[in-house]
């Protein structure tokens, strides 16, 4: 089972509230999930969130992957690190293809 954490959306039409949830990566954006771990808010001024942070670390350990923008609101309540280091097969590569094609340009 490849477990994602997700935002679901509740509320209603024009007013979203989302609940971060721990779900299978094969089902439905608002369908069946295995735990909520807390809520995003995105209307209020500051936006309002609320997570589990014990239950989160604990999905976290378990192997489950964090979509982009849950990335973002973990790492804004402190769960995760904001910038986590370059994976090793990313390190080093920095912008390779560009000098390249650069290169090649002015040349010809």
């Amino acid at each position: 089972m490849a477990a994602r954490i997700r935002l679901r959306r509740v509320g209603a039409k024009k007013q979203p509230y989302y609940r971060l949830v721990v779900a299978d990566s094969r089902f439905p954006r608002d369908g069946r999930f295995i735990e909520i771990i807390g809520h995003y808010n995105p209307r209020t001024e500051p936006c309002t969130v609320d997570v589990n942070h014990e239950r989160a670390r604990y999905w976290l350990e378990k192997g489950a992957t964090p979509t982009d923008s849950v990335r973002k609101i973990l790492a804004l309540s402190g769960v995760i690190e904001r910038n986590p280091p370059p994976s090793p097969s990313q390190k080093g590569r920095g912008n390779q293809g560009r000098s390249d094609m650069a290169s090649r340009g002015t040349q010809e």
